[in-house]
């Protein structure tokens, strides 16, 4: 019992907060790594294992798909049966899925491995937050939340790059075995230097879960499948109305069960309603747009891995530079206005890069549209998550954060399947000029849902205005939810 304690006293120290710091972001760095860094090699999963444009579609949405709809569940898992033992289910699972991927003889095989690999990350993704928050004193909190954010922003980045590189300079392979000494290496350490930690222990949203998880693959498959099989498919019209029906079940459900895993009273607030719809919408046209674009560099413009993900970096890794700039004027003007700039920003950006996109465009022509994308991804990454968080109460956030994030992660499968069936109705891979017919539309509705996006953020009442709702809301609430979550 005396070690226990001494244990745990040392993971509350200092160095446990060190410990804890390094361990989570590595793990964080992980998941979101495996979000994008599959795009850069695509044309050589393609060249390999072979398959069309619906299974190239799923070796993203597999691993998106999973991760979005079992995101808020993990942390569930998490709270009741205990953060560091979740942690470490979820890196097992994650590395193994990755050997998995690496070993794949063929796509069906990798897609299922993409599969896996989402629910690893779902576990694991959460419970990072969670485990840092439990390990860092009040205080430093903020510095610890803003080294974790830069160094998933790192792998955001990063993604297309790192992805590029090893499939030009070893093998496409390369960018699931690198997972592998990275999980094997953080399972001891998070053994031994994070302390346990559990939350209220509520029933598990199983039937909500199953919804979720059923109702988003119906539609996600339908879309996917739609331009292959036809609009009429039997199996395409069925995943389509059974996924609609299902996740309108899940609205339901939701709206009535005590324990939901996203309650639907949060929409009632103006400002969470309203930066939801506008996350899910831009990573709708966002990883839409990166997934055809990486491969337009290289299969039209004759770019090598390693240069298309060179050239993407003026977009997807410009939050590294604006960021910092986007978390000052937000602070001092509001996140509404800054938010909804960078969505306008990002869907010029679109918009620019569909007007331009030939079969031999000068990189010199693309660069305004990629600095004007990163520029307004950069304005809405920081303030989007300030204003999640302050959307809701502070007993309320690490729903809405894991709400917030799995919106997120269904936008980037849904755009990925939209726009890859705009792309495949008016385009296709047998020739350059079919490629660029088949792009400049899907990027034209990137440009467009990214708008919208921009309309929503505009929804988000403003600072003042915003904590009145909040408090408003606050006193609407019956009693017992404004218990403490530890009652």
């Amino acid at each position: 019992m005396s070690h226990r304690t001494d244990h745990n006293a040392e993971a509350m120290s200092p160095r446990g907060a060190v410990w804890a710091l390094v361990i989570t972001s590595i793990a964080g760095f992980m998941a979101a790594l495996d979000n994008l860094v599959v795009t850069t090699a695509l044309p050589s999963i393609r060249a390999d294992l072979g398959g069309g444009l619906h299974d190239l579609e799923w070796t993203v949405s597999a691993y998106t798909l999973t991760f979005a709809v079992l995101l808020m569940f993990g942390a569930a898992l998490g709270d009741r049966f205990g953060r560091r033992r979740l942690f470490l289910v979820g890196i097992t699972i994650f590395t193994a899925a990755s050997a998995g991927a690496a070993l794949a003889p063929g796509i069906d095989s990798l897609i299922a491995a993409r599969a896996v690999q989402g629910v690893g990350a779902a576990i694991m993704m959460p419970l990072t937050l969670t485990l840092l928050t439990a390990a860092v004193p009040a205080a430093r909190r903020g510095m610890a939340f803003g080294i974790w954010g830069a160094v998933n922003g790192l792998a955001v980045a990063s993604g297309p790059l790192i992805g590029g590189s090893l499939t030009e300079h070893i093998s496409w392979q390369w960018i699931f075995w690198l997972n592998v000494p990275l999980g094997i290496a953080l399972l001891p350490l998070a053994r031994l230097r994070l302390a346990e930690s559990h939350g209220t222990g509520a029933p598990l949203d199983i039937p909500g879960t199953l919804l979720a998880s059923g109702g988003l693959f119906g539609i996600v498959y339908g879309l996917v499948r739609g331009p292959s099989d036809g609009w009429t498919g039997r199996l395409v019209l069925t995943g389509l109305f059974a996924g609609g029906a299902l996740l309108a079940g899940f609205v339901l459900h939701s709206a009535r069960a005590r324990n939901a895993m996203l309650p639907m009273r949060l929409f009632r607030s103006r400002a969470f309603a309203g930066i939801n719809a506008a996350s899910l919408l831009m990573f709708l046209g966002m990883f839409g747009s990166i997934f055809l674009l990486s491969q337009y560099m290289q299969g039209v413009l004759g770019y090598s891995p390693t240069e298309a993900g060179l050239r993407m970096l003026p977009w997807t890794g410009m939050p590294m530079l604006v960021a910092p700039v986007a978390g000052i004027l937000a602070d001092r003007i509001g996140g509404r206005p800054v938010v909804a700039t960078g969505l306008f920003l990002q869907a010029a950006g679109l918009a620019y890069m569909a007007s331009v996109v030939t079969v031999d465009v000068s990189y010199a022509a693309q660069l305004p549209g990629l600095i004007i994308s990163g520029v307004g991804m950069a304005l809405f990454f920081a303030p989007a998550s300030h204003l999640v968080m302050s959307s809701v109460r502070p007993a309320e956030q690490g729903i809405a954060s894991g709400a917030n994030n799995a919106l997120r992660e269904v936008g980037g499968a849904l755009g990925i399947a939209i726009m890859g069936s705009i792309f495949a109705a008016q385009g296709g891979y047998e020739t350059g000029q079919t490629f660029v017919d088949g792009l400049r539309p899907a990027l034209v509705t990137g440009a467009a849902v990214v708008a919208l996006a921009g309309a929503a953020a505009l929804f988000v009442p403003g600072r003042r205005h915003a904590v009145e709702a909040a408090a408003d809301e606050a006193g609407s609430l019956p009693e017992r939810e404004l218990q403490p979550a530890s009652r």
